[in-house]
């Protein structure tokens, strides 16, 4: 049975990707005007799911203002999005165990709400109701750090970053999207700052099956840093993604007010509202929602946030 609720991470501080989360979580940093956690809403409700939980901490009033709605329950495409906040970070175990009673009784699925990942999630499902593991991580071989080891003829995770001793079976790349089972629960202690490798590490001492299935298709992109995310733009500006319209992406919004004697070359996403002045020079860049770029700038892989303006001659910078 395919999971139908899903927890997607949205309460981390995203230092990596400081200063564009100064003002926002890093999930709501935008990919050509659409919040970064949307496209994880949108692969896993391709996918069957159809309810959300998202936990916060940092600006969690950026959610509803971002998003659309108020309050804890908001609606995205049609479906529930419960919020729920962790005044202080629980790490990725705690804040699992901190929404147990919002996940049911049912496998759920876990996405981290900074990934963009575009791959079949249905096999990886059927695998995992059919496994009886308690938790089956979905794997790549390659396209990042190789951190999750697995034995190829049982399927079964054997190791976390090396904390454990005497294993030397293949390493994967952890994609940050996984299944797990509701039995889950009582193995992580309710209330604690908790990471889920030590929850996992520890089962899989007791001889408890956490498992692993591998995805080798499509796309996937972690944006932990300034460059990354400049680089999933330049992609999507000649790729699509299966679970997105293909009118999609708009490199001018609509609303946006762009001189006609502004230049535009390489991959751009100007956000709604954004203004370009006379003989402006963009290659490369992003500009969020109501930023305004001064006539006669000369921007190269520039990122400016909202409501800010960028003037001058700039090259790789973050206004």
């Amino acid at each position: 049975m395919m999971p139908a609720r899903a927890f997607v991470l949205g309460a981390g501080l995203g230092t990596r990707l400081k200063p564009l989360t100064d003002g926002r979580p890093k999930p709501l940093v935008p990919i050509y005007g659409k919040p970064l956690i949307t496209f994880a809403f949108d692969h896993l409700i391709a996918s069957g799911v159809t309810g959300f939980v998202v936990n916060t901490h940092h600006c969690p009033e950026a959610y509803p203002a971002i998003l659309g709605g108020s309050g804890e329950t908001l609606d995205y495409a049609g479906c529930e999005v419960r919020l729920r906040h962790e005044p202080i970070l629980l790490d990725t175990g705690g804040g699992i165990r901190n929404v147990a009673d919002l996940i049911g009784r049912e496998d759920f699925v876990v996405y981290n709400g900074d990934v963009l990942a575009d791959f079949p999630l249905a096999p990886a499902f059927e695998w995992h109701a059919r496994s009886g593991n308690l938790a089956t991580l979905v794997l790549r071989s390659s396209g990042g750090p190789l951190q999750i080891r697995m034995s190829n003829e049982t399927g079964l995770i054997t190791n976390f970053r090396d904390r454990l001793p005497g294993t030397s079976d293949p390493a994967f790349l952890f994609t940050g999207i996984s299944i797990l089972s509701p039995e889950i629960f009582p193995h992580i202690p309710e209330g604690g700052i908790l990471s889920i490798i030590s929850t996992y590490t520890s089962l899989i001492l007791d001889g408890a099956r956490i498992g692993g299935f591998i995805v080798d298709s499509g796309a996937w992109f972690d944006l932990g840093s300034i460059n990354a995310y400049l680089d999933a733009h330049s992609w999507l500006a000649s790729h699509h993604l299966s679970y997105t319209p293909a009118s999609w992406p708009v490199p001018v919004d609509p609303t946006a007010d762009v001189d006609p004697e502004a230049s535009l070359a390489g991959f751009n996403a100007v956000g709604p509202g954004a203004r370009i002045g006379r003989d402006a020079t963009l290659t490369d860049c992003v500009v969020w929602e109501n930023a305004r770029i001064a006539p006669h700038s000369e921007l190269v892989r520039c990122i400016v946030r909202d409501g800010r303006e960028a003037s001058g001659s700039r090259v790789e910078a973050v206004i």
